[in-house]
C-alpha cells in the first residue's frame, strides 16, 4: 500500500507504521481480524481487535480512493488537460472530498447555462473579467456581440454564468464554505407543504425544529432525515448568507485595490449568482451528508456494542427447557427439548381467555416436566408473556427448576426463513419459534447467529444508517463474539462454525457432513481431512475451535496447534506431562517464561499461553439468572408516579436506554437520568440485558410512553 495512506492511518489510529504495515501485510495474505490480534501480537505490536478493524477499513477505503484516483486520472488525461503538478496533486490525495473538489472542473457536464456561453464564445470575456483585468466590462462585451449575443447584456450575463460555475469549482471557496457550513449551518425542519402535521404524527417533535449541524444528536439527524424521505418534513440548512459572500469576495478579489469598479460589480454579481444557484445547494447537501455520515457512524458504534452484549449473553448452558411461545386467541405453542437443543415434542396449551382451559394446561404442563425432566421454561416476551409466567408460576414445580423470560426478537424472521425450513422442515413456523425461545435461554450466541442481526431489535435507526457500514460492522461484531467464546467442534451447528475464523458457509458445511459421517472429532489435525480445509484455512480456525474431551488436553483451550510443542517442552523441562501442567498451578507458576522468549515468539503470546492453561475451555461468559418482575404491574394503566421497579435493559442508544418493566411498552432512562454523574455515553451505565431498578416519573397513556430513572435509587 501507498506510503501516504499507511501514514495516513497512523496519524488517524495513533499506532506506529511498522504495526500498520505488518497488519496490512497479514490481511494480505488472508489472516482474519481475530487470528492477527490473538495469535499475532509479536507483529502487530499487540493490536486489539478493534485496532485491527479499523486498519482493515482505512485499508479498504484507500483501496477504493485508489481506485477513483485512477479514474480521475484517465479522465482528465482523455480531455488532455492532465499537467504534471494536477498528477501530483491527485496522486498525494488522502481524502475522496479533496479528490472530487479538484476533479470538479474536469468533470463532464450536462448543458449548463455556462457551456451555452461557452459555445457563444464568451469565456474570453469572463476570463478578463474573472481575473480583474476588464475597466471597463460593458465596454469590452462589445466585441462579442454578433449573430449568437445579441447586445452586450447578453454577453455580459453570459460571461457571469461562466464565472459563476468557475467560483462553484474553485477548491479554495468550496472549502472555506464547507468549513463555515459545519461548523455554523443550522438544520430546520417544519411540516412539509403536503404533510397533515397531526399532532399524532411521529415526528411532531420536529414540526418547528431548529438546531447546529455540528452538534446535533445522532438519532435527532437520522430522525429527520427519515421524517424527510417519508413526506412529512421539510428540511433544509440555514446560514449567514452575508458572511458567506463577503467571505467568498474576500478570496475572489484577492486582496487587490486595483479594481474599476464595474468590474468589480460584475464579479460581485457572479458571486452572488455562484452562491444562490450552485454554491448553497452544493455545501447544503454536503453537509447534511457529513451530517448523516457522523449520525451513521454512532449509530453503528451503539448497535455493535448492543449485539456484543447480546450475543454475549449468559447462557443456561446443556439443559432440558420446555419453552413457550405465548398466545391469547391461538394459545400458547409449548416444545420440549434435549439438552443438546433437539426438539423432542411440541404441542400447544389454551390457559388464557377466551378458551380458558386452564385444568387441561396445568395437566399438561406438569407431565411435560415430568416425562423430559425439564430444568429450564422459557418463556417467550411477547404477548400474553406476563399472564403466561404467571400461570407457569402457580403450577407446582420440581425444586431448582427456573422460569425465564426471553426476548422474542427476531424469533419471527428466523421461524420463517430457510435456516428454520431446513432445520425442522415438518413443523410450522409456530414451533420454530418456540424452539428458538428455548435455545435462547441454552445458548443465546449459539441461536441468535442464524438471525439477521438487524431483525434482533438491538440497534438505532438502523434501517436508516448506510448498510455497507452497517454490515462491516455487525459482520466483524458476530465473528469476534463467536470466536472470543470458542466453539465445540463437535456440537457447533453450521451457521455457528461458519462465523469462525477463516471458515464460512461453505466450509462448514463440509464440517458438520464430515462429522456425520466420521463422528466426532478426536483432535483438532483432524480439520485437514475435512475437504477444502487446507493448511492456510486450519491456522486460521484452529484456535478458535474446542474438542472438550479430545485425547490431547491443549485441544480444548485456545493454546493455537503451532505452539503445542513449546508447551510440550515447557512441561517436559520440569518433567511433568501437558496435563499435569493444566492442573498444577504451582507447577505453571515455577516456570520462566522469559527463558522461551524467541523471534517469533514474545511475551504476549506466552503470557496468553499461561493464561489459557489456567483455565481450558472455560466459556468466558457468566451464567444465566432469572429475572422477576414486579408481580402486580400488568399494564401501563398500573404504573404510579414514583415507583420503584425491576427490569432489564432491552436496548441502548445515544440518548437513553430501553427497559422492559413487564409490560407491552418498554420505559425510556434518559440519558440525563442513567446516572448522577455526567456521562457522554449510556453504555457508560448500563450493558443490554442488564438487570436494574428503575423509578417511574412520567406516564404518558395517551402515546403509551414511559419515563423511566435510575438515579437516587438504593
Amino acid at each position: 500500500m501507498n506510503n501516504i495512506y499507511i501514514n495516513q492511518i497512523c496519524a488517524i489510529l495513533n499506532v506506529n507504521k511498522w504495526q500498520v504495515e505488518h497488519c496490512i501485510q497479514l490481511i494480505e495474505e488472508g489472516a482474519t481480524i481475530p487470528f492477527i490480534s490473538r495469535y499475532r501480537k509479536e507483529r502487530t505490536g499487540s493490536l486489539d481487535e478493534v485496532q485491527v478493524a479499523e486498519i482493515k477499513h482505512y485499508f479498504t477505503k484507500f483501496q477504493d480512493l485508489q481506485k477513483r484516483k485512477e479514474t480521475v486520472i484517465s479522465s482528465i488525461q482523455e480531455q488532455n488537460k492532465l499537467t504534471d503538478d494536477l498528477r501530483s496533486e491527485i496522486e498525494n490525495c488522502v481524502e475522496l472530498q479533496r479528490l472530487e473538489d479538484i476533479y470538479l472542473p474536469f468533470r463532464p457536464k450536462r448543458r449548463t447555462r455556462a457551456s451555452i456561453a461557452k459555445e457563444k464564445g464568451l469565456e474570453p470575456l469572463a476570463l478578463k473579467i474573472f481575473n480583474l483585468e476588464s475597466r471597463f466590462p460593458a465596454k469590452d462585451a462589445l466585441s462579442f456581440v454578433g449573430e449568437n449575443v445579441k447586445d452586450t447584456e447578453e454577453a455580459l450575463a453570459g460571461a457571469r454564468d461562466i464565472i459563476s460555475e468557475w467560483i462553484s469549482e474553485d477548491i479554495s471557496v468550496r472549502v472555506a464554505l464547507r468549513g463555515q457550513y459545519q461548523k455554523f449551518a443550522r438544520i430546520v425542519s417544519k411540516p412539509h407543504k403536503d404533510s397533515s402535521a397531526s399532532d399524532e404524527s411521529k415526528y411532531r417533535n420536529y414540526f418547528e425544529f431548529s438546531g447546529n449541524i455540528s452538534n446535533i444528536p445522532a438519532h435527532r439527524v437520522l430522525a429527520i432525515l427519515r421524517g424527510e424521505r417519508e413526506g412529512e418534513l421539510s428540511v433544509k440548512l440555514e446560514v449567514d448568507s452575508d458572511y458567506s459572500l463577503n467571505y467568498m469576495a474576500r478570496i475572489l478579489f484577492k486582496n487587490s485595490r486595483d479594481i474599476s469598479e464595474d468590474c468589480r460589480d460584475q464579479l460581485a454579481m457572479s458571486i452572488e449568482d455562484s452562491y444562490k444557484r450552485l454554491l448553497h445547494p452544493s455545501i447544503e447537501n454536503e453537509t447534511i451528508k457529513a451530517a448523516k455520515e457522523r449520525a451513521d457512524l454512532e449509530s453503528i458504534k451503539v448497535f455493535g456494542e448492543n449485539l456484543t452484549s447480546l450475543l454475549l449473553a449468559p447462557p443456561a448452558g446443556q439443559k432440558r427447557v420446555l419453552a413457550i411461545d405465548p398466545g391469547f386467541r391461538t394459545g400458547c405453542k409449548v416444545v420440549c427439548l434435549g439438552a443438546q437443543g433437539e426438539l423432542l415434542h411440541n404441542d400447544t396449551i389454551y390457559p388464557h381467555p377466551p378458551v380458558n382451559e386452564k385444568i387441561n394446561a396445568i395437566k399438561k404442563i406438569s407431565n411435560l416436566v415430568e416425562s423430559y425432566k425439564i430444568e429450564i421454561i422459557a418463556i417467550g416476551d411477547g404477548t400474553a408473556s406476563r399472564e403466561t409466567e404467571a400461570f407457569i408460576k402457580k403450577i407446582p414445580m420440581p425444586k431448582g427448576l427456573q422460569i425465564f423470560s426471553v426476548s422474542e426478537d427476531g424469533a419471527s424472521v428466523y421461524s420463517a426463513s430457510p435456516v428454520a425450513r431446513e432445520e425442522f422442515p415438518d413443523y410450522d413456523v409456530t414451533v420454530r419459534g418456540a424452539v428458538s425461545i428455548g435455545r435462547r435461554v441454552m445458548d443465546p450466541l449459539a441461536e441468535l447467529v442464524k438471525i439477521d442481526p438487524k431483525s434482533i431489535g438491538v440497534g438505532q435507526y438502523q434501517h436508516d444508517v448506510d448498510q455497507s457500514m452497517l454490515k462491516e460492522m455487525l459482520d466483524n461484531t458476530v465473528v469476534s463474539c463467536v470466536n472470543r467464546v470458542g466453539i465445540n467442534l463437535n456440537t457447533a451447528s453450521k451457521h455457528l462454525l461458519s462465523y469462525v475464523s477463516g471458515i464460512g458457509p461453505a466450509l462448514a458445511q463440509n464440517i458438520v457432513d464430515y462429522r456425520s459421517d466420521k463422528g466426532p472429532f478426536k483432535s483438532r489435525l483432524e480439520l485437514l481431512k475435512v475437504k477444502r480445509l487446507g493448511d492456510k484455512v486450519f491456522e486460521q480456525c484452529a484456535g478458535f475451535l474446542r474438542i472438550p474431551d479430545a485425547p490431547n488436553p491443549l485441544d480444548n483451550t485456545a493454546v493455537h496447534p503451532e505452539r503445542y510443542k513449546l508447551v510440550e517442552k515447557m512441561a517436559s523441562e520440569i518433567k511433568l506431562s501437558p496435563v499435569s501442567l493444566i492442573s498444577d498451578e504451582n507447577a505453571r507458576k515455577s516456570i520462566d517464561i522469559k527463558k522461551y522468549v524467541s523471534d517469533d515468539i514474545g511475551l504476549p503470546t506466552l503470557n496468553d499461553i499461561m493464561e489459557e492453561l489456567s483455565k481450558p475451555g472455560r466459556d468466558p461468559r457468566k451464567l444465566a439468572q432469572v429475572m422477576e418482575f414486579a408481580p402486580d404491574i400488568h399494564t401501563i394503566e398500573d404504573l404510579q408516579l414514583g415507583m420503584i421497579l425491576p427490569g432489564i435493559v432491552t436496548n441502548i442508544t445515544n440518548f437513553g436506554a430501553f427497559v422492559d418493566i413487564g409490560i407491552k411498552q418498554d420505559g425510556l432512562v434518559h440519558i440525563s437520568q442513567l446516572c448522577d454523574r455526567f456521562v457522554s455515553s449510556p453504555s457508560e451505565v448500563v450493558k443490554l440485558q442488564q438487570v436494574v431498578k428503575v423509578k417511574v416519573v412520567e406516564v404518558d397513556l395517551k402515546r403509551g410512553r414511559i419515563q423511566l430513572s435510575m438515579k437516587n435509587i438504593t
